[in-house]
């Protein structure tokens, strides 16, 4: 129900144009001039107050699906829980096997967040820059990852950016092994397709005895010193025999995909 005083204040308008309707036309004429000018922003008012509520109301999501989808955060959310509790309760049993075993306790990765600013125009898939440097704590060879996998290493270093070189690059060899199996180490290579298919690698030089399926994981295996051991670096595609079957060699397909990096990760020293 309206309330009292809006009610009211209704019918004393009502009244008043009334009275106004009635006047003389020598006195009625400026007054219904002075009274609709009084108007005019309230129309205007109620005109973009219509808008704005059909704006709202586009914008509004059904109940039912700001309900599931607050169900499916929930469920994720716990289920990350259960993840970071499963990693936690590794990493403290890792510890402790490293240390009966004597081998040194590793360091925790120091990150340093950089955003792209640019590419080479004639070498855009292999190479990129940020907006991270000396100032920064970035040195050449800084490892550069995102949270999908791999991207390659900081070739050069300037005050407040650098120049990174992208796995796949010929000057941005890493040293890889197989997860799944642990047997095969080999060394990532450029491809012919990585400039037409993008995200194509090759893993060479594995043993020809290694037990290649396609969709195993290939990680970093910590030889080299410039990446440490475990950095996604992609999956097997396919294999074949090379150099009269000495050895085998794999394509990857690069788990980072290049051409869509806005940011990513540098390993600080």
């Amino acid at each position: 129900m309206l309330k009292r005083p809006f009610v009211a204040a209704l019918i004393a308008i009502a009244v008043l144009a009334a009275g106004l309707w009635n006047l003389p036309l020598w006195f009625s004429s400026p007054a219904k001039s002075i009274l609709g000018a009084g108007f005019v922003p309230l129309f205007g008012l109620d005109h973009a107050g219509r808008e704005l509520a059909d704006a709202a109301g586009n914008a509004l999501t059904p109940r039912s699906a700001l309900v599931q989808e607050r169900d499916q955060l929930r469920r994720e959310n716990q289920t990350l829980r259960v993840l970071v509790q499963e990693a936690s309760d590794l990493r403290i049993e890792n510890e402790r096997l490293r240390a009966q075993a004597g081998f040194a306790a590793r360091a925790p990765w120091k990150l340093r967040p950089a955003q792209v600013i640019g590419r080479d125009p004639s070498n855009w898939w292999r190479t990129l820059h940020i907006d991270a440097g000396a100032t920064d704590g970035v040195r050449v060879n800084c490892p550069v990852l995102t949270p999908q996998g791999l991207v390659g290493r900081v070739s050069q270093v300037h005050a407040q950016r650098s120049v990174v070189r992208m796995v796949g690059d010929p000057e941005c060899r890493v040293s890889a092994l197989i997860q799944e199996t642990r047997e095969a180490t080999g060394i990532l290579i450029p491809t012919d397709e990585l400039s037409d298919r993008g995200g194509l690698a090759t893993l060479t030089f594995l043993s020809r005895h290694a037990a290649l399926k396609a969709g195993q994981q290939v990680i970093t295996s910590g030889q080299g010193g410039v990446y440490p051991k475990g950095i996604l670096v992609g999956r097997i595609v396919d294999w074949r025999l090379a150099d009269q079957g000495l050895y085998q060699e794999a394509r990857i397909q690069l788990a980072v995909r290049q051409h869509q990096l806005e940011e990513v990760w540098v390993i600080l020293p």
